[in-house]
């Protein structure tokens, strides 16, 4: 069939077929030809590298880390920007800080390109405006207190790669975290590669790109919160018993922290501190302190 000669040329997209998780995967596996177990264990194993691509990656997080303490001792926060899976990501770590370690949800902030129905819908397009993230940082009110963390697991997405300039020019510390390796872009202070490489499913970054970015940021907060005292002997200690679950694990912990008690007992204690684990176990050792 012959192109339409009436049909104006377009504008060709950026090649981006050097990018590490756009190039084919080093095994050339044809998933296809794979029997249903045989690809399930092949797409499993290959995990693995995102391990891998973390570890790698830990004094760079580590460096992340300190920025982020510092900015929630102080007034500032701790922001992710990010689209597609990225922000999904980033969305889902921001939301499960405030349940685990008690933290002012103002304080982790989750935005992806598209806003948040793009959760639950694809919104693509929007990760191609460089400035869509201003609006989002105007909202915010971003300043010089915050830490703002991008998240493009090909680390060329403009909305993200924009949003960290624009970021940079309110005088917030800026972060890049990415999946392929890249040059330091502009207006990032802190670079962090997981070099996770190509995927089974070319470009499908929601695989070992994804998985990688996962622990990354599993490890990012707890590691800030543990910082900041939200962590004691490996246990959460700023848990409220809202409800039956929570509740069996703050009477657990403090049977681990104060033998002598019983579980009936703890939970008078508990109950007597407003549910709170935190000003239950601070309400003991004081009593201990004094005694």
């Amino acid at each position: 069939m012959k192109p339409d000669a009436n049909v104006e040329p377009r504008d060709l997209p950026t090649d981006r077929g050097e990018v590490d998780t756009e190039r084919p995967h080093p095994e050339g596996v044809s998933l296809e030809s794979l029997d249903t177990a045989a690809l399930i264990a092949f797409l499993a194993k290959d995990q693995h590298r995102a391990v891998s691509a973390v570890e790698a990656a830990s004094a760079e997080l580590a460096s992340l880390a300190e920025a982020a303490v510092a900015a929630l001792e102080g007034d500032g926060r701790m922001i992710y920007l990010g689209a597609g899976t990225s922000g999904r990501l980033g969305v889902l770590d921001a939301s499960e800080c405030p349940p685990t370690f008690n933290a002012d949800p103002a304080t982790i902030v989750g935005v992806i390109a598209g806003g948040d129905a793009s959760l639950r819908r694809s919104s693509e397009g929007a990760e191609d405006d460089s400035r869509g993230a201003v609006a989002d940082l105007d909202r915010l009110d971003v300043a010089s207190a915050d830490v703002v963390i991008g998240i493009a697991a090909g680390g060329t997405t403009p909305w993200v790669l924009g949003g960290l300039v624009e970021a940079c020019r309110r005088g917030a510390t800026t972060a890049l975290i990415t999946c392929a390796r890249r040059d330091n872009p502009e207006g990032c202070d802190h670079l962090v590669v997981l070099a996770t490489g190509p995927e089974p499913l070319v470009g499908s970054t929601r695989m070992a790109a994804g998985t990688a970015t996962k622990i990354a940021l599993n490890a990012l907060t707890t590691t800030v919160f543990t910082k900041l005292g939200r962590v004691r002997g490996g246990r959460m200690i700023d848990l409220r018993a809202t409800n039956e679950k929570l509740h069996d694990r703050c009477l657990r912990i403090l049977l681990e922290l104060f033998p002598d008690l019983d579980r009936r007992a703890a939970d008078r204690r508990l109950h007597a501190a407003g549910d709170s684990l935190r000003a239950t176990v601070e309400s003991i050792e004081s009593e201990r302190r004094s005694t």
